[in-house]
């Protein structure tokens, strides 16, 4: 009877899918990490669980890893918050036996001061995978544009135009921009030359006209070079 048992617990039982032979069910589960990482915790736990089934490790590892599938991280916080707990209990054990010794065997106290504070790093460490697990943090991308070789920027230039021909053709014009400030109709402005009145509102011409002061042309020529 009580070989029987063990064979039970150590044989790996598989439910059967159609069409998949029971071969390559095993071989999906070894790929998978499934069976492999059982049987690694199986080995560890086998002190103080000597009668764990293969069988029911192997589903209770693929539960967890359905969970984790579909987004529930319960297991996997909780599990983290054990193993805090217990590198904690580890630094606590090893820094007790560091003082027992210290004074007498410097040695002794040294290496278990190492084993204390490895612990506590590793404590420390799993508690911030815990904490980045419950509030992810924030990443600000900054985008950068980077170019190789050389490049042309070509502004307000119709298509299929290179920048050069638009000033090409800004140059056959023969206007500059301090003439545009000249010219109208072919003649200069004249800063003191009388405009016509408009038909909008012909007060202006009366007003112009009483108002307009009296300069020789001399001065109004001036004037114009002025401006």
């Amino acid at each position: 009877m009580k070989s029987s048992a063990a064979d039970a617990r150590n044989t790996l039982q598989v439910a059967g899918k159609p069409g998949v032979s029971k071969e390559r069910q095993l071989a999906d589960l070894g790929a998978d990490g499934i069976v492999s990482n059982a049987m690694t915790a199986r080995a560890f736990l086998n002190h103080s669980q000597p009668n764990l089934s293969i069988t029911e490790l192997v589903a209770s590892v693929q539960a967890h890893g359905e969970k984790v599938n579909g987004n529930d991280l319960a297991a996997a916080e909780q599990m983290l918050m054990a193993q805090a707990i217990a590198l904690n209990s580890i630094f606590a054990e090893m820094a007790r036996r560091s003082a027992l010794n210290m004074g007498d065997y410097l040695d002794a106290t040294d290496r278990y001061m190492r084993l204390a504070l490895k612990a506590q790093g590793q404590c420390r460490a799993t508690l911030e995978t815990l904490a980045a697990i419950k509030n992810p943090p924030v990443v600000f991308a900054r985008q950068a544009n980077i170019a190789h070789g050389p490049q042309q920027v070509n502004n307000g230039v119709a298509p299929g135009r290179t920048q050069g021909a638009s000033a090409h053709a800004h140059e056959q014009t023969g206007i500059k921009s301090n003439e545009l400030l000249e010219m109208h109709d072919g003649k200069r402005l004249d800063a003191g030359a009388q405009g016509a009145a408009g038909l909008a509102n012909p007060r202006l011409a009366a007003v112009g006209t009483v108002n307009r002061a009296k300069v020789g042309r001399g001065t109004r020529q001036s004037s114009t070079k002025q401006l």
